[in-house]
């Protein structure tokens, strides 16, 4: 990744699972990540488009979504409503 950005589009689950792995790798951020299956349900479902970051709660409702990526991604908000959730157990 190293500052470079590419637009790719993987055609295969297992090239998108790649891909999320090296972003997982890469950011390091220390929650498991999610991968959507090829036909994209979940995208549909959340409103997902352009990508975005969404912390879901144990009763399977969102608790933080970010702007649209990867210009709207604010990792530090995350962290915090991942905090607030986890720790203090509370939503933002």
């Amino acid at each position: 990744m190293g500052g470079e950005r590419r637009l790719y589009d993987p055609k295969t689950i297992e090239e998108r699972r790649g891909v999320a792995g090296m972003c997982d790798a890469a950011l390091q951020y220390g929650i498991r990540t999610y991968v959507d299956e090829m036909d994209d349900a979940v995208m549909t479902s959340y409103a997902a488009w352009p990508e975005r970051l969404y912390l879901i709660g144990v009763e399977g409702r969102v608790v933080y979504a970010s702007g649209r990526g990867p210009q709207g991604f604010r990792p530090g908000e995350l962290k915090e409503a991942i905090d607030l959730y986890l720790v203090r157990g509370i939503q933002p």
